[in-house]
Formats: structure tokens, sequence, C-alpha cells
């Protein structure tokens, strides 16, 4: 009981010292304990602004090279646009240009625009706009705009209010070729995933000129160069017509802006040569293998970087020869390549973009697209087959080409006019009378082909002909007259007119079989067009590219732009690419060279060299006859000056060494001389106006000549090369018949004498 009473004792008291201290006033001075402040709260992260861009096609842009003519029996018309796919439009708009005839009735008369099968707006045409240009805003709805897109227009004309006719002159709106589809473009973050290479790098929906920088560790060693030159030929390849830039940098990525993206980059990298920003080892450690891997740019994550990487220079071409012929099995962020083996070479002339000269050819291997070859309405567009052909060519005195068309269309009511007009480059070849009974038609015709300039200096031909060596258009115009309606005095007759539709089978066929290659060089046109005489191996296995010992980052740009263009013109990549900084080792080898930057020191006193320039003093040899191409074309002047500003030059000649081999040379000195050669090498217009021996380029232009003797590449039998020979020197061919006629005559002789004596002798 004690123990329980002391217990309890104990607790009061320790419950009244608390209650004590409890209501203790705090002294002046003592310091009061605070209680415990929440912590801030971060503010929210805005996040990044994606870049955007304003973009503005016109329909010249988009294919049609003239203004289009809505009438009342062709009444729509619609244009094709495309989106990358790492871009969504966030605004979408039409600004449209057309010229209503003064003879349509207003607000009856309109025009409807749809995107995509989307009715967007109905444009009336109003009375003060009768016969004159106008301009329409349009707002399109950016939410149906996707990587491919189709504007259709439709043209509602009236010109009276009872008894109609379609086919009525006065029934037209002429639709400006400078009409815009405006686009406000903005950047998608995507992943990465190498299942949709080349995109993010390359994307063929886009317009503009692909820019790829390309990234070394530092001076790059011969076999980065190389394996870079073959990544760029692929991405050349599929370019195609746009062109492609590729800016070099040392040892770093491209820096990103606010206003300016860092845009696409390929790095190489090797195990002991590798740029700064790939050091850290625990973040990208060294590969055992051929390695592709795609990253975000550490400053821009709209921007994307593939880096190729290997244990040496031997790993760095497998991976991206694998990237250039295995892209439909990349997939994911990063892939290691286990082997790439050739199994069948190349063949000479087999290049993509050239059509086949050694089989009969179907135009189902030359369109593009599915529908390219089929068309409706009374008035269709014209159907366009393109045909490449190789430059060297040898169609001297030829007997035109077999051509079989087969064509279905719908048939008229009955004899009334319709044809189908078959024309060349622009050029009437014939036209064929669309019956009334179309089962399957076949026509057949014998097309004529026309060298290029250096093949044949006289020939002359008053028809169209094929271009050797050029982009040749062959074009098919279906034209349907029929009878819309009548009207008289109290009397309307109207009908609609029928939905005609016309085909032009795929089994058509072109032969251009039984033709040699042989050609007269130096052309430098050839070079320009075709990319002849690397292309006649589309792999350039019989290429080897001389570059300088240490070449700076603008030389090695141009080194990547020009082997990309020669690909861009044969549709496949370099994938036996040489390259070489030894003149004396590049000129052993059995090849075509192609020199960048200076001749070697041997070369400078080379017979054949019509042009040298050497930083401020130059010389160039001049012929007497400018701008013809005869057998021979000897330097009449020589020009020697001292100059200061920029020059570079193209220089054909035949290698010394290998009399079937040529030499282009893309001659310049300093870096202002080379970024005048990148200028001609993406500029078409430019590149157009290279030909002859020797093109100076300036910033004033390009100046092209013919300088020297000529030299032949390639093969003919050898009858076929006499005859060809002699038709070039009239008084020896006719020496040589006075001296046939004569040896055949004392042949006849003296088989006429053998046999009167051994007829006399039988007598006797």
């Amino acid at each position: 009981m004690s123990r329980s009473f002391t217990f309890r004792l104990a607790s009061l008291l320790l419950l009244a010292m608390g209650c004590a201290h409890a209501q203790t006033p705090t002294l002046p001075g003592a310091v009061t304990p605070r209680a415990a402040v929440p912590a801030p709260v971060a503010a929210p992260v805005a996040a990044p602004v994606p870049p955007s861009w304003g973009v503005e096609h016109s329909f010249e842009r988009l294919g049609r090279t003239a203004d289009s003519l809505l009438l009342g029996t062709r009444t729509t018309d619609q244009f094709e646009f495309t989106l990358r796919r790492d871009r969504i439009a966030s605004q979408a708009g039409l600004q449209l240009e057309y010229t209503p005839s003064p003879a349509l009735l207003p607000t009856l008369s309109h025009l409807r625009i749809y995107l995509n099968d989307v009715l967007m707006s109905v444009v009336p045409i109003e009375k003060e706009q009768l016969g004159k240009k106008t301009v329409r805003q349009v707002a399109l709805d950016p939410r149906l705009v996707s990587d491919f897109n189709r504007v259709r227009l439709e043209f509602v004309g009236h010109y009276t209010d009872i008894c109609e006719e379609p086919s009525n002159s006065a029934l037209w709106v002429n639709i400006s070729r400078t009409s815009q589809v405006t686009l406000t473009e903005q950047a998608l973050a995507i992943k990465n995933d190498l299942a949709y290479f080349p995109v993010p790098f390359f994307d063929a929906r886009g317009y503009g000129i692909p820019t790829l920088n390309m990234v070394f560790a530092g001076q790059p060693t011969l076999g980065e160069q190389r394996a870079a030159g073959v990544l760029a030929s692929y991405f050349g390849s599929q370019a195609a017509w746009r062109g492609t830039q590729f800016p070099v940098l040392l040892d770093q990525l491209p820096a990103a802006t606010a206003e300016r993206p860092a845009g696409a980059s390929i790095v190489f990298a090797t195990n002991g040569h590798r740029p700064a920003f790939l050091s850290d080892l625990t973040k990208y450690p060294a590969v055992e293998a051929p390695v592709v891997q795609m990253i975000d740019h550490p400053q821009d994550r709209y921007s994307k970087v593939l880096l190729v990487m290997g244990r040496d220079e031997a790993d760095l071409l497998t991976a991206v020869q694998a990237l250039a012929l295995g892209g439909d099995l990349l997939r994911g962020e990063r892939v290691v390549i286990d082997k790439v083996q050739q199994l069948q070479p190349r063949q000479p002339y087999d290049a993509p973009n050239w059509m086949r000269t050694d089989r009969p050819v179907r135009f189902a291997e030359l369109i593009k697209y599915p529908e390219q070859l089929r068309v409706s309405g009374l008035q269709p567009q014209p159907i366009n087959v393109e045909m490449n052909l190789p430059p060297d060519l040898f169609v001297w005195r030829n007997q035109g080409i077999p051509l079989q068309t087969r064509y279905r269309y719908t048939p008229p009511p009955f004899n009334d006019g319709s044809r189908l007009n078959i024309s060349l480059n622009n050029e009437f070849i014939s036209s064929v009378p669309l019956q009334v009974h179309s089962n399957d038609q076949l026509e057949e015709l014998r097309m004529a082909v026309l060298s290029s300039e250096s093949a044949n200096v006289n020939e002359k031909l008053s028809v169209p002909a094929l271009k050797v060596g050029d982009r040749n258009i062959l074009q098919f115009k279906f034209s349907f007259t029929t009878t819309g309606g009548s009207a008289q005095r109290d009397r309307c007759q109207t009908s609609l007119p029928i939905d005609a539709q016309a085909v032009i089978d795929d089994q058509s066929s072109i032969d251009m079989s039984g033709y040699h290659h042989y050609m007269a060089m130096p052309d430098l046109s050839a070079f320009a067009r075709s990319g002849f005489p690397y292309s006649r191996m589309a792999d350039l296995s019989d290429t080897v590219v001389v570059l300088p010992a240490q070449p700076n980052a603008l030389q090695l740009s141009t080194y990547l732009e020009a082997l990309a263009g020669i690909s861009a013109r044969s549709g496949l990549p370099a994938m036996k690419l040489q390259i070489s900084d030894n003149w004396e080792q590049a000129a052993k080898q059995d090849a075509d060279l192609l020199v960048l930057g200076t001749f070697a020191p041997d070369m400078r006193t080379n017979n054949d060299l019509s042009l040298l320039l050497d930083r401020s003093r130059d010389w160039l040899l001049q012929s007497s006859e400018k701008g013809r191409y005869s057998e021979s074309n000897p330097p009449s002047t020589r020009v020697e000056v001292s100059a200061q500003g920029p020059i570079a030059a193209i220089v054909g000649l035949q290698s010394p060494f290998h009399a079937q081999r040529s030499i282009v040379a893309l001659l310049a000195t300093e870096d202002a001389d080379f970024q005048l050669l990148r200028e001609v090498l993406s500029d078409s217009g430019k590149l157009n106006a290279v030909a002859g021996s020797v093109a100076l380029i300036r910033s004033s232009g390009v100046y092209s000549q013919i300088v020297g003797e000529r030299y032949y590449v390639g093969s003919l039998p050898w009858w076929l090369l006499l005859w060809y020979t002699l038709s070039e020197h009239p008084v020896w061919l006719a020496v040589m018949a006075v001296f046939g006629v004569l040896l055949t005559s004392l042949v006849v002789m003296r088989a006429l004498q053998w046999a009167a004596r051994r007829r006399l002798a039988y007598g006797q």
C-alpha cells in the first residue's frame, strides 16, 4: 500500500511541474523557438517552345510549270504537297490567285476548295472580279494536314441561267501557278528509333535542300573520309534533284540557338579517335563491333545525332554500308552490325536512274507512283514518262528505236475526232485517232535518237529524238471530243459530259538494246548531267578520288557534295569508293580519277592540260574555234594573269596512264574558291553551263570552252569503227571507194579471163 501511495505522489508532482512550466512567461531577450516552416514549392518549369517555321509552296514548286485553266468540261484540278514526319502543321492556308472569265454570272459561279477531300471553303466569283486577277486568302484546317496532302479545286461556272452548254468557251477560270499553300510547321520531338531511317536525317517529304553536319574527331583519317563519302553518296542518291549540303565540323557538334536549331548531325568515331564530347566511356563505352546509334543533341531535343562507331576504320566502312543497304532491318536506338556482304558485283550501266540498254524496258519500270499512267476527264492532264539514257550510247545513223504503246480508253459515242497525241520533250511525234471500238490498242513507233554534242558533230535531225545523257520526257495526251448539248430557238437540249477514262498500259515498252558504248571525250556536260564517266559503274568501283593530304573543313564539304551529286544522278551509293591522298599510288590504278584541289607537280607539264590555277598566278589556253566540237581544237592563244579574287575551275582530260580512263579535276586553292565550286555543284542552272573541256567559275558565272585533242572511250566493232572514222574524212572515203572499185574490177576481170581460158581449153 505504501508503494502505491508513493507512486501516486510522484505522478502528481510531475504533473504539477509540467503545468508550471507551461505557464512560465517569456523573459525579455529570451529566444523563442520557431515553428517548422514548410519548404517552398518550386515553381513549375515552362516547357521549351518547339521551333517553328513559316513555309510557302507555290503551285509552280509543286510541279505546275504553267497556269491551270479550269473549263466547263474540265472543272477539277488538284495539287499535292507533303509534310515531314518530324513536323506538324500548326497553321495552314491557301493564297489563291485566279482570273475568272468576264462572261461568268457572278455569285452563281464559284470555286469549291477541298483539303484531303474535306470541303474547306466556297469562294464566290463577284462582279468586280470578272476578267481581273484576284488574290483570295483561304484558311485550311491544320488538323487535316498529314504527311501527304491534296488540295482540290472545283469550278462551278455559269454564263446564262437557261440552256447552258458545258463546252462553251465562256466557261473558264485561270488559276495562277504563283498561288501558294502556306504552312506554319512546328518541330516534333520524336523518339530515337532507327526503324524510320533515313528519317529524320533525310525525309523525302521535305522540299528544302537537306543539310547534314558531318562531325569528325580533329583531322579525319583517310578511312574516316572514305566512310563519310559512302554515307554522303547514300544521302545524295536519296535526295536526287534536291541536292545535299554537308557542312564539316571538327571535334564539336553544331551549336543550337533559340532562333536556329542545331539540325541533324552524323558523328564518325573509332575507339582510338573520338570527338571530345564522346570521351565519357561510361556513357559511350568502347565498342566491340560496328555500331550505329541515334541520340538527342545535347542542347536541342528536336535535333538528332547519328553516331557511327567502330573499333577501327574498317568498322566505320561496314557501318555506313549497312546504313546504305540494310535500312529495312534497322530498329531501336542502337544497332550492332554483324556482317555486310555483297553477293553479286555491279555491272556497267546498271545505274537505277538510267534506263536499261540491254533489253526492252516496260513502262512499269519507269513510273514513279501507281496512278501515273491513268487519267480521267474530257481534257485530262498529259501522262509523262521520264527516261534517262547513258551519255556514251553510240547512236550514229541509227534507224530509230521501237516504241510499243498499249492503251485503253472510254470509247466515244461515235468517231468524233478524239485523239491521242504523242510527243517527246515537248515536240510532236504522232497522233492516233480514238475509235468507237476500244479494245486494247497497240501503237508501234520508231523514235529517233539524238547523240550528245560530242558524239557526232554533223548529225542533224528534223524530228524529235531521244537525247543521250539527258532527261527525256515522253508525253501522252488524250483529247476527247464530244457533243455536250445543243441550243436552238424554242428548243434546248443538254447532256452531262461523260466521265472519260484513259490508261497507258504499264506493259508498253521501249527497246534501246543493241547499241554500243562509244563516246568522244573530254565532255564536262556528261559529268555535270550524268556523273559520267564515274557513274558507268554506279557503285564507283572504277573511281579513285584524289584528295589533298590534310584537307580542311571546306575541302571536305566539297568532296562530300561532289560524291553526293554523282550518286544523285546514278541513283546508287558509292559502295566501292576508293580515295587516296597520294598521286603516284592513285595514278597506277586502272580507274577514272576525280581530283580535288590542285594538280600534282608532274601533271602540270602534261600536254593535255589547258588550265592551271596556282594561287594568284594562272594561265589558260584558248582555241580559235570557240564553242565548236571538232576532231581537234588546238590552242591558239595562251593567257597568263596575276590577280586576286576567287576563281575555280572544272577541267577534263585523258589520263596519261591509261588510254581508256579520264580525269576530272575540281580545281581551287583558297576557301573562297572552294565555296564557288560548292555553289556550282548545288545549282542545276550553273551545272547546265558546264561543258567542253574547261569550265571556269567566277562570281560572274560559268564560262566553258573546248580546247585540245579529243579521245574516245568505249569500243566499237572494227567495221563500224572504220565506217565511222571514214565518215569524217570524205576524201579518204572517196579514195577508198575508187580503190575498192578498181580492186573489184581487177578481181572480176581475172575471174572472167580464167573462165574464158578454161572454156577454150575444154573446146580444144
